[in-house]
């Protein structure tokens, strides 16, 4: 199964990254910082709400209905033409206030601080991704025939890619930090400081996923 680093560089990731680019007036670069250090922390927010039953309730039930990959099929116009629709961001706002909940502004200040873009930029940069990785779950779900908690965080632990267990504890203990940030701060220097020697996409989210 693809993990994060081979969607990212796939023609969906650079799709997803030029939309967002677009539609933000960021660069492409900084969408792919920004995105290199989100995805990996929302699917790990996802593992860890599919931990509780209520939970993997909640997105095996999202992922059965609106998001069972159909996004994905037209990606193109969705994201294309300079301008992004705007029901894949009000999706995505909703995606991003159930998973992220209270820690949702956290994510995007320390984002914001590690990128040089501006909070409100990376706000909408997320809402951006998220329908689209719910997306792409919810198509991985269905191909594999997954309808329990135990195959959905399976799923989700795959996708974050084969990490050291402190990478992926970091990531989903975000969840638990007491809103300072300085988990996310953790992840994302991980993620940066690779980049400084690596250089490009595959260097950021090289020191992530143990590339």
């Amino acid at each position: 199964m693809a993990g994060l680093l081979d969607l990212l560089n796939s023609d969906l990731g650079k799709q997803l990254i030029s939309g967002a680019s677009a539609q933000t007036g960021a660069s492409e670069s900084k969408t792919a910082d920004v995105l290199s250090m989100a995805m990996p922390l929302l699917l790990g927010a996802m593992k860890k709400n599919a931990s509780s039953p209520e939970g993997a309730s909640g997105l095996m039930g999202a992922l059965s209905g609106k998001h069972d990959g159909g996004i994905l099929d037209n990606l193109g116009s969705l994201l294309g033409g300079g301008s992004v629709d705007q029901s894949v961001i009000h999706d995505g706002a909703g995606i991003l206030s159930h998973v992220l909940g209270g820690k949702q502004p956290v994510v995007e200040n320390t984002l914001s601080q590690k990128t040089g873009l501006d909070a409100g930029t990376i706000a909408q940069i997320l809402k951006i991704a998220a329908p689209v990785l719910l997306g792409i779950i919810g198509k991985q779900t269905k191909e594999n025939g997954i309808n329990d908690s135990d195959g959905l965080t399976g799923i989700l632990g795959s996708m974050l890619g084969g990490q050291p267990k402190e990478n992926q504890s970091l990531i989903e203990s975000l969840i638990d930090a007491d809103g300072d940030g300085s988990v996310l701060d953790d992840v994302a220097d991980m993620v940066l400081g690779s980049n400084k020697k690596k250089g490009g996409l595959g260097g950021m989210l090289g020191g992530l996923f143990g590339k």
